[in-house]
């Protein structure tokens, strides 16, 4: 068993298989659909196909963050268990759970002066985060110490890359990202924007592609241009995506076309309910290790 307990939010968007093969844990984020609340817990209270159709169909989705309280009674156990913490959480660009995570570590690191409780601001979402989250346990089985392994973390967060499209802009439009104007002639003109997120954690609007082909080859083109080491990139790359499987799998087929020392194949999730709620249907995201990135 590790001396330390390496952990994130649900919002890492990796699968419960994934996690646990990966011995690492996690703490669920929390939605609410038409008024009813769910955990954010990998669709194991709500089936995320489930999840994106309620969507479709005009649901009233809301999200919020994990708070103070109930990092203490996560994070507890593992300390009375006589486990240091290394909680990674998602980027502060786009949520406050950072600031809640460092309230429990103010509290709990009174209530226990022996043990190491790190939080780290991942300034990464979905899989992105995910695929930073399964970097460090690879450096966690290698040996590395957990002051080491966060400040790796710190160090290298970003040079993982998101890059994101949309067919769907029905819900960025919703959630403010985008203009309800652009939101309208981005419809009629067949617009799916390219997005990434900054090094300030921020969803950020790149460029106005028209037609999903298009904008298909433009996200593995932006691997092609900032992945390490260009198309010999051998590192891993994670895609999410909601609902929209085809495409995904589109994306997938090409970086494995173009990246031939790719480490294994291009392995693809769901975008959770947390981050759903805001991107809707039809997003499709693609990451992995690169230049530093910058606005």
């Amino acid at each position: 068993m590790s001396e330390y307990v390496l952990s994130c939010c649900s919002t890492a968007d990796l699968s419960k298989e994934h996690l646990a093969k990966r011995n690492i844990n996690y703490i669920c984020f929390h939605c609410m659909i038409d008024g009813v609340s769910y955990k954010d817990d990998l669709g194991e209270s709500l089936d995320i196909n489930e999840f994106y159709q309620k969507m479709k169909d005009g649901a009233d989705t809301k999200t919020s963050q994990i708070n103070a309280e109930e990092f203490i009674e996560y994070f507890t156990p593992f300390l009375d268990a006589g486990q240091d913490i290394l909680h990674v959480t998602l980027s502060s660009g786009i949520s406050g759970v950072y600031n809640s995570a460092m309230l429990a570590k103010e509290e709990l690191s009174e209530k226990y002066p022996d043990r190491k409780i790190l939080v780290v601001d991942s300034l990464a979402a979905s899989s992105g985060y995910g695929l930073l989250m399964d970097k460090l346990a690879d450096l966690r089985d290698k040996g590395m110490a957990i002051e080491d392994l966060a400040a790796w973390t710190e160090k290298n967060r970003l040079r993982l890359h998101h890059w994101f499209f949309s067919t769907d802009l029905t819900f960025f439009v919703k959630g403010g990202r985008i203009s309800k104007t652009s939101g309208f002639i981005g419809g009629v003109l067949n617009i799916c924007p390219l997005m990434n997120v900054s090094n300030e954690g921020k969803l950020i609007p790149r460029e106005k592609i028209r037609t999903k082909k298009k904008v298909i080859a433009a996200i593995e083109g932006k691997m092609q241009e900032f992945a390490d080491d260009g198309t010999s990139y051998d590192g891993k790359c994670f895609i999410s995506m909601s609902a929209c499987p085809e495409d995904a799998r589109a994306v997938a087929d090409l970086v494995e076309e173009h990246f031939p020392k790719l480490n294994g194949k291009v392995e693809i999730f769901n975008i959770g309910t947390t981050i759903g709620s805001h991107t809707g249907p039809g997003t499709v995201a693609l990451f992995f290790w690169g230049k530093e990135r910058d606005n």
